[in-house]
């Protein structure tokens, strides 16, 4: 019993000696530091969905159509925003419809934004959902679903592929 105690503490001396060592870390290298955005509210319902989110510089700028390999996980295929630039996928026509409850669409509105989505080549779709999210649009629910279907589609194909 003794030495568990002895382990315990042993262990939590170390982990606040950490802890400090990087607050004074932080305090001396204030550029190292990266930004961590909040994730808005958009971005947390694909995060309950089980969609990973990521912050960080966005990977997109590779020509290529693998991911670049300097992060941890794959930045390309996360719907959540990674830079303050908005991409548009030639739908500029839904920006009328900022800051609108998803409940409130007609039917003719819901099949503009099904439109838009399936008229996406395979790879645009995850950036279209970060386009859409950093608007602050929301998506009509039948068409959210079928987003997020189509994304899980992508990952599982890509995933497949290594």
């Amino acid at each position: 019993m003794k030495g568990a105690l002895w382990i315990a503490a042993f262990l939590a001396a170390v982990g606040i000696m950490l802890y400090v060592g990087e607050l004074i870390w932080r305090r001396r290298h204030p550029s190292a530091t990266t930004d961590s955005t909040p994730m808005a509210e958009d971005d947390a319902r694909f995060a309950e969905d089980g969609l990973e989110t990521s912050a960080g510089k966005n990977a997109e700028d590779s020509s290529s159509g693998e991911c670049c390999g300097l992060h941890l996980v794959c930045e390309k295929d996360s719907l959540s925003p990674m830079s303050q630039e908005i991409i548009y996928y030639d739908d500029e026509e839904l920006d009328r419809f900022f800051g609108r409850d998803p409940h409130t669409y007609t039917g003719d509105e819901v099949e503009e934004f099904r439109d838009v989505l399936m008229t996406l080549r395979p790879e645009d779709v995850t950036g279209w959902a970060r386009s859409i999210t950093q608007r602050r649009i929301e998506l009509p629910a039948d068409v959210r679903d079928e987003l997020l279907l189509l994304v899980n589609e992508q990952r599982q194909k890509a995933n497949n592929l290594h």
